[in-house]
């Protein structure tokens, strides 16, 4: 039976290691987790914020997720989108989500990513 999601992997392009580890490292306040050293040998990063886990794998012959993303759930949404617009990085706001504050944005090589923070519903009358 399934439990919980484990990590999600992202795929990325060869060589792009620093500006990964700044973006999800510094911008995102992530910390990288050292790999399997079989593992370290093909490229990427892994990266953890509590118990959220996101793998970078390195694809040969990369196209970043335009549509397929992660959604990651976060506190304080109003200062990582200002942390993240500070850095360079686009930061698009979405009110489709009932009950939710969220926004897009991309990583350095174009991976689409959703942040979301849920809203305190009001105390319903009666």
């Amino acid at each position: 039976m399934l439990a919980a999601i484990d990590h999600v992997q992202l795929a990325v392009p060869p060589g792009t290691e620093g500006a990964l580890r700044t973006y999800y490292g510094e911008a995102l306040g992530m910390t990288e987790v050292a790999k399997p050293p079989v593992l370290a040998a093909r490229g990427g990063l892994w990266f953890r914020c509590g118990p959220v886990q996101l793998h970078l794998g390195v694809e040969e012959h990369f196209r970043p997720s335009k549509k397929a993303h992660p959604g990651l759930r976060v506190t304080d949404i109003d200062a990582l989108a200002a942390r993240l617009a500070e850095r360079g990085a686009k930061v698009v706001w979405d009110e489709n989500l009932p009950g939710h504050r969220r926004f897009y944005s991309q990583d350095p090589v174009g991976n689409r990513l959703e942040f979301l923070e849920p809203v305190a519903c009001p105390h319903p009358i009666g």
